[in-house]
């Protein structure tokens, strides 16, 4: 994959991450808010369930930045693993992977 194109896909996944974090990070106001026990409890549920989501998109966010720094190092598609090449196909859809689907794989399932 040429460089042009993957500062193209990391800085749209970088963009993406971003928005999602500021609206994330958006509180209700009070006129939500009930103390019924019932709300309660589901505020509660919500709350976990967005602070989840924060800790994802921040993970996410961290990955790009790493994929950012192989680009400038010239290491970008390359896996961190085995220094195989990571296909243009896999790139495309993901472009801070890391590893090899294969190497993915067996990471994932302890192998």
């Amino acid at each position: 994959m040429d460089e042009q194109r993957a500062r193209e896909l990391l800085g749209a996944e970088r963009a993406r991450i971003e928005t999602a974090l500021r609206e994330a990070a958006i509180e209700p106001t009070d006129e939500l808010s009930t103390t019924e026990l019932a709300d309660d409890a589901s505020d509660t549920y919500q709350n976990e369930y967005d602070q989840g989501r924060i800790d994802r998109l921040r993970q996410e966010l961290d990955a790009v930045t790493r994929a950012e720094q192989r680009l400038d190092d010239g290491t970008f598609g390359r896996s961190v693993e085995s220094g195989e090449p990571i296909p243009d196909e896999r790139l495309e859809a993901n472009p801070t992977a890391e590893r090899t689907v294969e190497e993915e794989n067996r990471r994932r399932h302890g192998g």
